[in-house]
């Protein structure tokens, strides 16, 4: 038997043709993919059609899985920067400008401190009679100044008042156990 552009088919030779069932061959002539004549097909235009089908079928299935690739990557950001305000917010992570701000006040009140020393000292200093006895005295006082200093500690309340700033909120919500 001879192909040609008029050589009809029926629904079941179809699909062994196409590779598909026979009730597939139904649902695309119903929905106007293929045409039939009284169940039976035209061949050529029919494999031509369905593959028109197919085709467009999957140029819009990869724009489509574009589509959705897309999306999927905005809500794992927007999770990502979420997860992250959560832990910012229950101090478990800070952001490298709230740490340089609490570092900057750490280092003026150590420069406090130093600059506090001399007034502190004079007097003191001055009473004393040999050089080895002042340097002494100087020495325990810069002792007593670093032991305070190591006294310092990470206080999370600070860097949640800075958090809470910088986001511009409400820093006036006090706790229960804030109470006057």
């Amino acid at each position: 038997m001879d192909i040609t552009t008029k050589t009809e088919v029926s629904g079941t030779e179809l699909a062994a043709v196409l590779g598909v069932t026979g009730r597939r061959i139904q649902q695309l002539a119903q929905d106007g993919i293929i045409e039939s004549d009284k169940g039976k097909y035209l061949l050529t235009d029919a494999v031509q059609k369905y593959i028109e089908y197919r085709m467009k079928e999957k140029a819009l299935s990869a724009a489509e899985k574009e589509k959705l690739d897309a999306d999927v990557s905005i809500k794992k950001a927007k999770a990502i920067v979420s997860v992250l305000e959560a832990k910012e917010l229950q101090g478990k992570m800070h952001r490298s400008e709230d740490v340089a701000a609490m570092t900057e006040d750490l280092i003026y009140t150590i420069r406090g401190m130093l600059m506090a020393l001399p007034g502190r000292l004079a007097v003191d200093v001055a009473a004393i009679s040999s050089p080895a006895e002042a340097a002494e005295f100087i020495r325990k006082e810069i002792h007593k100044v670093m032991g305070e200093l190591s006294h310092y500690q990470y206080d999370a309340k600070k860097y949640n008042e800075r958090v809470r700033e910088r986001r511009s909120w409400d820093t006036g919500n006090k706790s229960d156990t804030d109470d006057d």
